[in-house]
Parts: structure tokens; C-alpha cells; sequence
């Protein structure tokens, strides 16, 4: 077969049609098409920058819509001074614009679907890198010529010709297809995840069942882009049920929990719970584990089985309120009649304690140095911490006892000393 041969006699044509007046025509069509495709951007967008936005940039050109926008006038423009013009410009611009596009789209969608992966800086600027050496290819003539020699390599597998060409051409659709469902899947979980309310939950586990579908459909359509028959995905799929059902059993198990979590609504983003003996609040809820975070900073990763196999305390699953107890002791002969009405109204005043259901006194027993009294009263945001509300109550109590003369009494002994024998009587002398 012939080697395709490069065609210099256009390059040359185009390269000497980019000196020629009309050149400077097309730069200023192709910069109004630039200043109008920001002004628009920039009225879309707002004085206001968009969190997470893959539209929208904080300098509006790092965004995806404006490179769009840009290629969309550009090619108008194209076609429009195709017949006055060589479009010489045009020729190299509409290309780079198609590469910003493919670059910023990749790049905001990958940035906003895994935003603390260390793996996506690296990828990004390997395709920046590859669409601009695509670009260069495109415009050069080369590419073309570099299609055809990946098509001369080519294999059998089985009764299926494949070549290097459809691997390249597959490889590149397939990594756009799946761009494209990260890209849809993070935009519907940030419309489903947005807000609060109870629901919260249910919408995490609605957020999660549409990204996987998403990404299983995206790869179907990545694996046939490549060129794989998927009817030979079937022998695939049992082979790997029966890796899940002995290997991954333990990891089906916890994105199984995590799923049941979400759906009975025993667990929600933002109960406090004590799991295995660690408390805390839960932040997040995945498909495989569940981030509890504790009032001292602590973040605990547990795994959904765990969840659904053990003992879990919720103090929130019905009712936000919990009671906390506080014990005092006071000396005999304190007047507790006329003592109590004054410590419950002790309690109340403390900001975070509740009026209802109102704090209360209890005479718990009859200790060997006072009487031992136990303060009840009920908070509604154990999220907050338990110890610093108690500490409060307590500050306050004090105080009262001081004022009022309310002695606390301290552990007393009585030590009787054995009485000594008399001493013997002296002996006189017969």
C-alpha cells in the first residue's frame, strides 16, 4: 500500500493567504466574535461567581460556556465569509476553539466530580496537551495522514478486524461519553443535594443511584465506542458474581447497607449518633461508609454493614431533645422545699436549657454526708455538646448555693479511740 504523502502546496496556500489584507478582516470579525461571546457570558453569569459552576469560570474564559459560544459565532462567521474570503483565520481558529472546548469541559467536569483527587491535575494536562497536538496535527495536514498509518496496523480477534485507529478513535469517544455522564450525574446531584430538610437523605441515595446508572450506561456506550461486543459481557458478569459473591461479599455488603440506610431513614445526615463507642454527628452517608464527625474534630470512617448489624444510639431519630443529669448534695437541715423551685429556676434561666420540658430536682438518697439531689433539665441541640451545657448548669447552681448560704457538705469521719487500760496499782513490800 502507498504511503499518503503530505500535500505542502495547500499548507503553503493557507499560510501565505494568512499575509494577505483580507487576513485582517477575519482578525477582527474573530475578535468581535470573542468580546461578544464574554459580553454574553458575562450577562448570563452575573456579577456573582457561581460555587461549582461548569458553566460559568471566576474569569469567565476558564468556563465551558464561553469557548462555546466562542466556536458557535466563529463558525458563523466562517460560513458567512466563505464566499468574500479565504477564511485563512478561520481555519486555525475554529480548530483551537474545539480543542478549549474539549479541554475546559474535561477539566470543569473532572474538577467539580472529584475535587480532592490527586490524580485529575495529571490527566488534565495530559489532555491539553493531546488537544493541542491534535490541533497542530488538524491544521499542519498531518492528521490525516497519521489516520491512515494507525489503520494500516490492525488484528484479529476472532472473527473482529480491529486496528490501532479504532482503538485511538474508540479510546477518544469513549473518555467524551463518560465526561459527558459525570458531567450530567454532578449536575443533577448538585439539583438534588441543594437544600436542606429531612429529605436530605433520600435525595444523597437518589444522588448516588443516578450517578451509577449514569456512569454503567456511559460505559456501555465507552465499551461499544471501543469496539467490544457486549454480548461477550455476559460470561464478564458471571465471572464477576462470583468474585462479588466470595471475594467482595464484604464490599457488596457495605454498598447494599448503604443503600438500605438511605431508604429507611434510620440514619440521616446530621443525627447524632454513638456507633461502636464513638459519638458524633454524621456529616456524609456513602454507598460503602458513613463520616461521623465528633464534637472534638475526630472524624470516624464506619462501614455501612456495621450500621445495620450492631447497635446503633441515635439521639435524634425522633426527637432532637435528650435530658442531661447533674448531681448536688446538700447538708442535713437544708430547707429542700424551699430550695427546689429556686434550682429549677436556676436551670431554666441557663440559655441552651429548655422551659419545656422544664428542668426538675429529685432527692435521690440519703447519702452518708447530705442529701444527694439530682438536677434534670433537656437540651434541643445535642450537636452542640453535652459537657459545656452541664458546665453551665452547674456554674449557675453554684452560684445560688453561695448566695443563698447553702452549705455543701464534705465527707465526715468520727474516729473512737479505744479507752486504755488503768495502770496497775503499785505493790507494797510484805
Amino acid at each position: 500500500m502507498a504511503t499518503p504523502q503530505l500535500d505542502t502546496r495547500n499548507l503553503n496556500e493557507w499560510l501565505g493567504s494568512l499575509f494577505e489584507p483580507g487576513a485582517l478582516l477575519e482578525l477582527a470579525v474573530l475578535a468581535a466574535c470573542l468580546a461578544l461571546a464574554w459580553a454574553l457570558v458575562r450577562r448570563i453569569r452575573g456579577a456573582e461567581v457561581p460555587e461549582g459552576s461548569i458553566w460559568f469560570g471566576r474569569r469567565i474564559v476558564d468556563g465551558v460556556l464561553f469557548p462555546m459560544l466562542a466556536l458557535a459565532l466563529a463558525f458563523a462567521a466562517q460560513l458567512a465569509l466563505h464566499a468574500t474570503a479565504h477564511a485563512a483565520v478561520f481555519r486555525l481558529a475554529v480548530p483551537m476553539l474545539i480543542s478549549l472546548v474539549v479541554i475546559r469541559l474535561s477539566v470543569r467536569v473532572l474538577g467539580v466530580t472529584f475535587p480532592d483527587a490527586r490524580w485529575v491535575r495529571p490527566l488534565e494536562r495530559s489532555i491539553s496537551w493531546l488537544a493541542w497536538i491534535a490541533v497542530v496535527l488538524w491544521v499542519t495536514g498531518v492528521l490525516p495522514i497519521v489516520m491512515d498509518a494507525m489503520d494500516d496496523v490492525h488484528w484479529h480477534i476472532g472473527a473482529t478486524r480491529m486496528s490501532l485507529r479504532n482503538v485511538v478513535e474508540g479510546t477518544l469517544t469513549a473518555a467524551l461519553v463518560m465526561v459527558i455522564a459525570l458531567w450530567i450525574s454532578a449536575a443533577l446531584e448538585k439539583k438534588l443535594l441543594h437544600g436542606s430538610g429531612n429529605t436530605l437523605s433520600l435525595r444523597k441515595m437518589a444522588a448516588n443511584i443516578v450517578r451509577a446508572l449514569l456512569l454503567f450506561v456511559g460505559l456501555l456506550f465507552a465499551l461499544s465506542a471501543v469496539g467490544i461486543d457486549l454480548t461477550a459481557l455476559s460470561v464478564l458478569g458471571g465471572a464477576i458474581g462470583v468474585g462479588v459473591g466470595f471475594g467482595l461479599q464484604k464490599i457488596a455488603a457495605n454498598y447494599v447497607s448503604g443503600f438500605v440506610v438511605l431508604a429507611e431513614r434510620s440514619l440521616r445526615i446530621g443525627d447524632m449518633v454513638r456507633v461502636d463507642g464513638f459519638e458524633g454527628l454524621i456529616t456524609d452517608i456513602r454507598t460503602r461508609y458513613t463520616v461521623i464527625r465528633a464534637l472534638n474534630g475526630r472524624e470516624s470512617i464506619v462501614p455501612n454493614e456495621m450500621l445495620i448489624t450492631q447497635r446503633v444510639e441515635n439521639a435524634t431519630l425522633a426527637d432532637p431533645r435528650i435530658s442531661i443529669n447533674s448531681t448536688l448534695q446538700v447538708a442535713y437541715g437544708t430547707d429542700l422545699r424551699a430550695l427546689t423551685p429556686k434550682l429549677e429556676a436556676t436551670m431554666r434561666r441557663v440559655p441552651r436549657v429548655l422551659a419545656e420540658p422544664a428542668p426538675s430536682v429529685q432527692l435521690a438518697e440519703f447519702g452518708a454526708d447530705g442529701i444527694q439531689l439530682t438536677l434534670a433539665f433537656w437540651i434541643g441541640d445535642p450537636h452542640n455538646g453535652q459537657g459545656n451545657v452541664r458546665s453551665d448548669v452547674n456554674l449557675a447552681v453554684l452560684d445560688l448555693l453561695n448566695a443563698e448560704g447553702v452549705e455543701i457538705p464534705f465527707p465526715q469521719r468520727v474516729m473512737h479511740a479505744a479507752a486504755s487500760p488503768p495502770p496497775a496499782a503499785p505493790q507494797t513490800p510484805r
